[in-house]
């Protein structure tokens, strides 16, 4: 991995260059941090700093701005919770004042990003809880329930810029001792709509506090962020790829009629050519449960993750995927779909970082102007949902892009669920409009600014070699399955689901306590609208079966070791040598000679021997 080697100055900030690879070998205990941060690192395993954590946590130790981008996994997280956790020891331990109050704000886009932000920073206090006080307030919890922990005083709160506007409105948090304030996944905070709360909020800030903007991407909303939030900060870009190497993570693309993506991907699941955990996106809610509909048909076992669902479902979802319960999720993107993108380079995102203030000034304001023409479409949806970032899943085999994103940040931060921490993943994308081409191009051009594993010439995402005409005995099947995926079928199936939310939910116990005839309706028509599914399409007789088992052409693959990760050539070869097994004992059997069970070809004119004589 490598990283950006040049120093340059401008009247806004510095750009700093990061660590090399190479020179990134010291461990956490020589960033001055303390003893009981290293003791927290240390238990979660982790013995060097990551490329950005090596050169951001001194500078944030040192009371820099810090502005960084780096890429979903690379270590944001503990970028800054480190020094913010380590400067509350440091301030307390001096001033021998072990009161507590908020010192730091922590903005997360997401629902999910706030639990996940909220478990890690507990992580690193495990040491040192009695002194640094941790709270998040997700906005899944209403906001007086969460007056009396607040009233208790934390040192660090974790939240939405909107919950953390409501607990100021109430006065039921005081932001006067703040001296660090985090923006978590800067680039997608304007996209969500938070522009004025992040103004409002920090207007009942003291001047002077410590900022931190973290994003996967530079993009003119991280400008216009930055213009509010920090002067003169530390610039850190690593110059690294989008993604992880092509060593790592295996790109592939698909182009089909849309027609064909779903008996294609039927065929990939159903001779297990993708397998292990799947992530499958699609743009909306509808698709969501047109394709859970769909896999039903075939008894393929698979959950749904949307916005529709409550925040502690979907938290539960995800942590039964992670358990192994469910190997198959499918999630809509639609925040992303949604969201407006601007698709330019980071590299030109940088020269406008790196402009005048008269030019910054004149994109800020046309991007406000953008801005405020921008709103949320449909309020039944949960605006906070996120499942592109902020959700922990783990050890994600496949990223399948059933719909294909609409821009190229979604694409990167899809694919990003897999391949991380050091471990292989692979990305499959079907391109079925002619409008995907111009993002397919947009993606190329941006995973190749720092992959330096793939030439310019050669394409990132490469063909994944398929033959139709092996598949051809099993479209009778999907499309039978198809012709039940009406308007209908998809509203029952959303019915459903919300209504075993409902059903299950804690704070409707006590109202089914008293109304225990609205539950038993409920019941009854969960049990009228039970679905069904015909076993006799969970099995794939032999005569529907390739006439080799080998669904992809290893003689035709387009370049070599085209086989992502995963095994699944071995697969095919399993079944095609169980299938000559199964014709050499019926060609051996067929050897011997016998008895023909025709009664016609037994038939003797003669009749019985024995009655002759």
């Amino acid at each position: 991995m490598s990283v950006d080697s040049k120093v340059k100055e401008s009247p806004q900030s510095n750009i700093l260059p990061a660590a090399t690879k190479d020179a990134d070998q010291a461990k956490f205990s020589s960033l001055a941090l303390d003893d009981r941060l290293l003791s927290a690192v240390e238990k979660l395993g982790w013995q060097y700093p990551t490329l950005i954590q090596s050169k951001g946590i001194p500078l944030a130790l040192a009371g820099r701005d810090l502005l960084a981008r780096a890429r979903t996994g690379s270590g944001k997280t503990a970028t800054y919770a480190l020094p913010i956790i380590n400067r509350i020891l440091l301030e307390k331990q001096t001033d021998g004042n072990s009161k507590r109050s908020v010192r730091a704000l922590l903005l997360v886009p997401t629902k999910e990003l706030c639990e996940q932000v909220h478990k890690q920073v507990r992580e690193l206090t495990l040491y040192c809880s009695k002194l640094v006080a941790v709270t998040a307030v997700s906005s899944t919890v209403e906001v007086e329930e969460q007056k009396a922990a607040l009233l208790q005083a934390s040192d660090i709160l974790i939240g939405t810029p909107t919950r953390i506007l409501a607990h100021i409105n109430a006065k039921n948090v005081d932001v006067k001792s703040v001296h660090s304030v985090v923006v978590d996944e800067a680039d997608l905070l304007f996209s969500f709509g938070y522009e004025n709360d992040v103004r409002t909020l920090l207007a009942h800030l003291t001047v002077g506090y410590q900022s931190y903007l973290m994003s996967a991407t530079m993009t003119k909303d991280v400008e216009a962020l930055r213009e509010i939030v920090q002067t003169n900060p530390a610039i850190l870009r690593l110059n690294e790829s989008h993604l992880p190497e092509d060593s790592r993570l295996a790109q592939h693309i698909i182009r089909c009629e849309d027609k064909e993506k779903y008996l294609i991907l039927y065929s990939m699941l159903i001779f297990k050519l993708i397998n292990g955990k799947i992530l499958l996106f699609v743009n909306s809610i509808t698709e969501v449960y047109r394709l859970k509909l769909f896999l039903d048909h075939f008894s393929i076992k698979a959950c749904v993750l949307n916005s529709e669902l409550p925040h502690n479902s979907r938290q539960h979802i995800v942590q039964e995927f992670n358990k192994g319960v469910y190997d198959i999720i499918i999630a809509s993107d639609e925040n992303s779909a949604l969201a407006d993108e601007d698709d330019s380079d980071d590299e030109e995102d940088l020269t406008t970082l790196r402009g005048t203030q008269a030019v910054a000034s004149e994109e800020k304001s046309n991007v406000m102007e953008g801005k405020k023409k921008r709103k949320r479409k449909n309020n039944q949806k949960d605006g906070e949902y996120g499942v592109t970032r902020g959700v922990d899943f783990n050890d994600v085999n496949w990223v399948v892009n059933v719909d294909f994103p609409v821009h190229s940040n979604a694409y990167i931060h899809r694919v990003g669920r897999t391949a991380r921490a050091g471990k292989a993943g692979n990305a499959i994308s079907f391109v079925t409009q002619p409008e995907h081409r111009e993002v397919l191009a947009k993606i190329e051009k941006k995973l190749k600014i720092h992959n330096h594993e793939t030439s310019q010439k050669e394409s990132v995402l490469r063909p994944y070699a398929f033959s139709m005409t092996k598949i051809k005995g099993l479209k009778y099947r999907v499309d039978a399955a198809i012709t039940t995926l009406t308007r209908g079928a998809i509203k029952q199936a959303r019915l459903r689901e919300i209504r075993t939310e409902i059903l299950n939910s804690q704070k409707l116990k006590d109202y089914f306590a008293e109304n225990p005839r609205d539950y038993q309706v409920l019941r009854h028509n969960d049990v009228l609208d039970t679905k069904k599914v015909n076993l006799g399409l969970k099995h794939i007789p032999s005569y529907l079966m390739p006439s080799k088992v080998a669904i992809l052409q290893e003689k035709e693959a387009l370049y070599a070791g085209s086989a992502p990760a995963g095994g699944e050539f071995s697969h095919a070869r399993n079944l095609k040598s169980k299938h000559s097994a199964h014709k050499r004992k019926y060609k051996k059997a067929g050897d011997k000679k016998r008895p023909s069970s025709d009664p016609l070809k037994s038939f003797s004119v003669g009749g019985n021997k024995k009655a002759k004589k």
